[in-house]
């Protein structure tokens, strides 16, 4: 199901630490950061955080500058965005500055935890949405997404949050603003727990952006490691998208989809990306791809291939379609994002074919628009 582009907020130490063990808050940022975390919030449909930070920092959660809540309004959007929790307890102050400023709230929790929550919040006008026996953060974001509108959702803590999100591969940002000291103290709250993260522990982040912001440094990354199994990560979206780019580098063809692929390793390493017609003017964009990988390449058994259209089943131009391919290359899983129409062969099923020999295939009919967008000359499909 759909979910909110999900945008991890925090500021650390440079050991990593979100606060000290004092009594009270330890300030990582300052002006200029706060700043922009202010207008990260303005360009929100919802904030969410916590219970246990809800508990500890007491925070308001509000959009401070006037001008950007009247920027706000003028696009038709509420002053404040949405402000959400999540509880697995149900266990919640009615006091906490969270419920009395701000817009609308709603609180994520369990089913046991949703008659608590309600008996203490009665009165607030809180949404309380319960998600099942136990906290299911893929049901919280597609409620957010399909009930409640919610495209942009910032996270801001706490460390548990956090680290389940990215754990469970639904991060598709992490902000980190990094301050120029050192907690030193063992048992202060870490920004990430520990455990298992996509693509262990030799994944690397992109670094899509850094810059000062006063006296700390603002750092952006984004995840690479690829899904595992039928469930989709916020990655393979990434990864899907620039398939769909590619696409739009194919010579135009007036007898063929233009497609565009991309083979990813599981770490998140890139092994190969290819489009239709790259190399000679029958070749296929999986084709294209995977003719750049040496075949005895071990990391081809857990990788994943992305392909802006289904991998064909039947072909004229070459003895094995692209689904094959795939399946020789020891590829079992694959993600696209547009079924192939009958436009040039009836009934392809290149998907059906990659399933019916073991591997998992995914789509994400989110991107269909964009790998459609350079077949439009063929007026079909």
């Amino acid at each position: 199901m759909p979910h909110p582009h999900v945008l991890l907020s925090a500021a650390v130490s440079l050991d990593g630490r979100l606060d000290d063990t004092g009594p009270e808050r330890l300030l990582l940022s300052g002006p200029a950061d706060f700043d922009r975390v202010d207008e990260v919030r303005a360009d929100s449909d919802a904030i969410l955080v916590g219970a246990g930070t809800l508990r500890a920092d007491n925070p308001r959660l509000l959009v401070n500058s006037a001008e950007r809540r009247a920027a706000r309004v003028a696009a038709g959007r509420p002053a404040y965005p949405l402000k959400v929790t999540v509880s697995g307890t149900g266990d919640l102050d009615p006091a906490a500055n969270f419920w009395s400023t701000g817009g609308e709230k709603v609180v994520y929790t369990t089913d046991e935890g949703a008659v608590t929550a309600a008996e203490a919040l009665h009165g607030l006008g809180v949404d309380v949405v319960p998600v099942g026996p136990g906290l299911d953060w893929r049901a919280v974001l597609t409620h957010l997404h399909d009930v409640r509108g919610v495209r942009r959702l910032m996270v801001e803590g706490g460390g548990r949050v956090h680290t389940q999100l990215l754990q469970q591969g639904l991060a598709d940002e992490l902000q980190l603003a990094l301050a120029p000291l050192v907690v030193g103290q063992p048992h202060a709250p870490k920004l990430f727990g520990d455990g298992e993260y996509p693509g262990g522990p030799r994944s690397r982040l992109w670094l899509i952006e850094t810059r000062p912001v006063g006296d700390v440094v603002l750092m952006r990354y984004v995840p690479t490691a690829p899904g595992t199994g039928p469930v989709p990560s916020a990655a393979d979206h990434r990864w899907l998208a620039l398939a769909c780019e590619l696409a739009a580098e194919c010579p135009p063809s007036r007898t063929a989809f233009s497609v565009g692929a991309v083979v990813v390793a599981a770490d998140g390493t890139e092994l190969a990306r290819g489009y239709s017609r790259e190399s000679d003017p029958v070749s296929h964009a999986e084709e294209a791809a995977l003719a750049k990988i040496a075949p005895d390449d071990p990391r081809l058994t857990a990788a994943t291939v992305y392909s802006s259209l289904e991998p064909c089943a039947r072909r004229a131009s070459r003895p094995a379609p692209c689904a094959r391919l795939i399946l020789d290359a020891g590829v079992r899983r694959v993600v696209t994002a547009w079924r192939e129409p009958d436009t040039f062969v009836a009934a392809a099923d290149g998907n059906g074919l990659l399933a019916a020999e073991g591997a998992d295939v995914v789509v994400l009919p989110e991107h269909e628009s964009a790998a459609k967008a350079p077949n439009r000359h063929l007026n079909r499909g």
